[in-house]
């Protein structure tokens, strides 16, 4: 059976960079519209050219790619022709093969927000589109609130997308601009402009999450007839955010009726780059990814709960839609005080550690994390620290070295432009075989900048550890979370810290004191101790 063509649009360069807390430089655009060329979607829209530096910047060096580059920008303005619209002409002169014109479509917006009358404003439709077809540009139209347009005017929104139509567009972009649309009603409102007489593949959907219902709306777009999907990777966007193109790509690709009836650019080599994709743009923006995203999410294929672990050991279907390797995710299984020992055996396993089949150890750890967890640790995040647990337990624990004391000082004091500033300096003292070693670092960056108490026991924790030193020189601290998990006096402070070393390994360790700093410094030592194993460091 033929399947139907579905065109992926995406529009992170531009909406993305209208989530609260991202900014992207020129050097960030390209490297994403590169990741996403590489994924396979079949347009990339790089945003408004002359509206912003960045922009225009990226527009003046973008590469050549597979995918259909588009420039965003807005239908001319009432009172001048197309040709001498200076806002038009900047986008154009991007140069792009396809250029994406957002306009007005609810009658509301046209007399309030634009000031002008309704023909004037399909008059600029029109001869905006027209303008764009006759330069040998594919044309799209954004139809601004067409869903809200819809239900107050029906007869005024779908003559501004006709006139789009009857002038050339490529394609009619039917956009819920305040997302407040629901998928049946997107369904409904999808049918009733194809029976208008634009047809459904020249048609296509654009949605926001502010009902967290974009993709299912994308979804009803496409079973209502449209071809054309638009959205961002991870779902960044304004508000809260457009549809996630990574949902989207996977549930096409994977979930049927879509995955039988429908065909997209992205291929089974794309999906599988799926997950690496999504977390290298939360690298690109600093951001720390979502956990709990679907298919892509470090918790998407996490099974907690001990009867769930026992049954995905005997078939991973029981408790998995579809395979995490499909989508380049992995399977978690974490240790908490739910566990059993079926989580246990296979977490051990995968960190290899071997254990006999009805080992007493087992029970003793399962017994020692559910007691930890009890007194406020956490494992479900901090692997790495489980394993050192399981290894201390089974008489498996490497000794390397070990720290005799170590003390931290915070003063405050005027520098030297008269300004209190604060300084803290550590101190400590390991014994590795026969040998002491003292080590002394401030928290002063290079910048002259304070970093902290923690920074400066981790400092000279990693500044002289003689034999291992070569083993943790790479290792760098890439998160640090603090959480208190009793209150009042007897308040307890949990600390997890994300580790990283030069090969892009990451790991994750806790430790929990009444104490903030005792706390970090049990973290920060399980950080070391783990990676001295993974590396095989010889004991002393």
């Amino acid at each position: 059976m033929t399947r139907d063509r579905l065109y992926l649009y995406d529009t992170t360069l531009r909406d993305g960079q209208q989530t609260q807390g991202v900014q992207f430089s020129t050097q960030d655009k390209l490297r994403i519209a590169a990741m996403l060329d590489d994924l396979g979607v079949d347009y990339i829209e790089g945003g408004w050219p002359g509206a912003n530096p960045t922009d225009s910047a990226f527009f003046e060096a973008v590469p050549e790619t597979r995918a259909t580059m588009a420039a965003f920008g807005m239908t001319k303005r009432a009172g001048r022709s197309a040709a001498n619209d200076d806002v038009l002409a900047g986008v154009m002169n991007a140069g792009t093969a396809a250029v994406c014109l957002v306009g007005k479509t609810h009658d509301f917006h046209v007399t309030e927000a634009l000031g002008i009358s309704l023909e004037e404003n399909l008059e600029n439709i029109r001869a905006s589109i027209a303008h764009l077809v006759e330069a040998g540009r594919e044309a799209l139209f954004d139809a601004e609130h067409f869903f809200d347009g819809y239900k107050a005017n029906p007869d005024y929104a779908l003559a501004a997308i006709h006139a789009a139509h009857d002038a050339g567009a490529r394609w009619i972009v039917l956009c819920d601009t305040n997302g407040g649309t629901l998928p049946d009603e997107i369904g409904h409102i999808t049918r009733a402009v194809i029976a208008s007489g634009v047809a459904g593949d020249r048609l296509g959907i654009h949605t926001h999450n502010d009902t967290e219902t974009a993709v299912a709306g994308s979804l009803a777009a496409i079973d209502a007839g449209a071809r054309h999907i638009q959205g961002t990777l991870n779902g960044l966007g304004e508000r809260c955010g457009n549809a996630n193109l990574t949902t989207l790509i996977a549930t096409l690709l994977l979930k049927d009726p879509y995955c039988s009836q429908y065909e997209i650019g992205v291929s089974e080599a794309g999906l599988k780059n799926l997950t690496r994709a999504s977390r290298l743009l939360d690298e690109i923006l600093n951001r720390v990814p979502q956990r709990q995203a679907p298919y892509v999410g470090s918790s998407a294929f996490a099974h907690k709960a001990g009867l769930h672990a026992s049954a995905i050991l005997k078939n991973p279907t029981t408790y998995e839609h579809i395979q995490p390797e499909l989508v380049g995710n992995a399977r978690v299984i974490p240790m908490s005080n739910q566990a059993g020992q079926s989580n246990l055996r296979r977490r051990l396993s995968e960190a290899g550690i071997m254990v006999d089949d009805g080992d007493p150890a087992l029970g003793q750890i399962l017994e020692e994390i559910k007691a930890r967890e009890a007194a406020g640790y956490s494992y479900d995040t901090a692997q790495a620290s489980f394993e050192l647990l399981a290894r201390r337990a089974l008489g498996q624990m490497p000794r390397f070295f070990e720290v005799k004391r170590y003390r931290v000082t915070v003063e405050r004091r005027k520098n030297k432009y008269d300004k209190m500033v604060s300084l803290s300096e550590a101190v400590v003292v390991v014994k590795i075989g026969d040998q002491k070693m003292l080590s002394v670092s401030e928290s002063m960056d290079e910048t002259g900048s304070d970093r902290g108490p923690v920074n400066a026991l981790s400092k000279a924790l990693a500044k002289d550890l003689g034999p291992y030193q070569s083993y943790i020189d790479t290792i760098r601290l890439v998160d640090f979370k603090v959480r208190i998990t009793q209150g009042g006096t007897e308040a307890v402070t949990r600390v997890i810290i994300d580790s990283e070393d030069d090969t892009g390994r990451r790991w994750s360790t806790v430790g929990v004191s009444a104490n903030i700093v005792d706390a970090s410094f049990e973290a920060l030592l399980d950080a070391v101790h783990w990676k001295l194993i993974q590396d095989g460091a010889p004991a002393s």
